[in-house]
């Protein structure tokens, strides 16, 4: 297998673990594998950069020198609010030849204003889909996978994401062992799923004000195998079925069947990710009832089926 040239690019401002986290996983398998990888940084002027967090780089050289790679990595970071027009014109000059484009987090900014995001499908940080969608409507965003593939351009959400899609290219341009490998020196799953959602259920709603209504959402959470619906969830917030529905979605900004749906499917993956019990009865815990309906709320949210999901996460196991 020929030897494939990374390029990350650096800037002032970038977030320290978009680029290292990366970084490690292919320099991990570069030594696992030698040959297989030949890393470098670049800067603008081949300078040192500092990170949000006040740590120095110091890239190999500057773009301007830095010879076409196979893969060219963007990470994000405060810098990509204001970014250096030489910085966008060289991404949009040298970002279409690359056999693959990759951003971590807001990274995504800088491939979209270079317009190499144009008429495609990506993420970044589910803070920042918003705003994305907003300021470059030619791109196609998805808020809640933590990767994104569209041919040859790959962008992936927030920080530890960019470890995902790090391992899963890994993963294309060798085996699932070395990946496997990897995952586990870092003490990170192999793999999340790209479509698997960037924040859990009780990330994505927001708390609800009321007591009555909290008490309800720390009951859903603590109970997933009971009866959820309206009805139920109402008389324990002593409102009417009306009337919850309607303060649940204002206070915590979606409706109630909604973040029972997303209860239950966090609850299923954590047990099959962490327990050795059987699909059958994770899907009673999880309030499925049955095998077959977790089998369709997985397929609908990961496109994977709960023993496939299983097996990357936990390859040993056995069902």
């Amino acid at each position: 297998m020929p030897q494939r040239t990374l390029l990350f690019v650096v800037f002032d401002g970038v977030q320290s673990l978009d680029v290292t986290g990366p970084l490690e996983v292919f320099s991990g398998a570069e030594r696992h594998a030698p040959g297989t990888y030949r890393i470098r940084t670049a800067s603008l002027d081949g300078g040192p950069v500092r990170t949000t967090s006040g740590l120095t780089l110091v890239p190999d050289e500057a773009l301007t020198a830095a010879k076409e790679p196979h893969t060219l990595l963007v990470p994000g970071g405060e810098g990509t609010r204001d970014p250096d027009p030489r910085l966008v014109g060289w991404l949009r000059a040298h970002g279409p030849r690359p056999a693959r484009l990759v951003s971590v987090c807001t990274g995504a900014f800088l491939l979209a204003a270079a317009g190499l995001l144009d008429g495609r499908r990506a993420t970044t940080h589910w803070a920042y889909c918003d705003r994305l969608a907003r300021e470059r409507p030619a791109v196609r965003v998805e808020p809640e996978p933590i990767y994104v593939r569209d041919g040859r351009v790959a962008t992936s959400a927030g920080v530890t994401a960019g470890i995902d899609l790090a391992l899963a290219l890994v993963e294309e341009d060798l085996d699932r062992d070395v990946a496997l490998s990897l995952a586990r020196h870092l003490v990170v799953f192999l793999r999340r799923p790209g479509n698997q959602a960037q924040f859990s259920a009780q990330l994505a709603a927001q708390t609800a004000l009321r007591e009555p209504l909290r008490d309800v959402q720390r009951w859903i959470t603590e109970h997933p195998d009971t009866d959820l619906g309206v009805e139920a969830l109402a008389a324990r917030a002593a409102l009417s079925p009306r009337h919850f529905a309607r303060a649940f979605r204002a206070e915590t900004g979606m409706t109630p069947g909604r973040y029972v749906d997303r209860v239950r499917l966090e609850h299923a993956r954590r047990l099959l990710e962490d327990t050795p019990g059987g699909i059958e009865e994770i899907s009673r815990a999880s309030g499925y009832g049955t095998p077959e309906a977790m089998r369709r709320a997985f397929l609908k949210a990961f496109g994977t089926a709960p023993a496939e999901y299983r097996r990357r996460f936990r390859p040993a196991a056995v069902d």
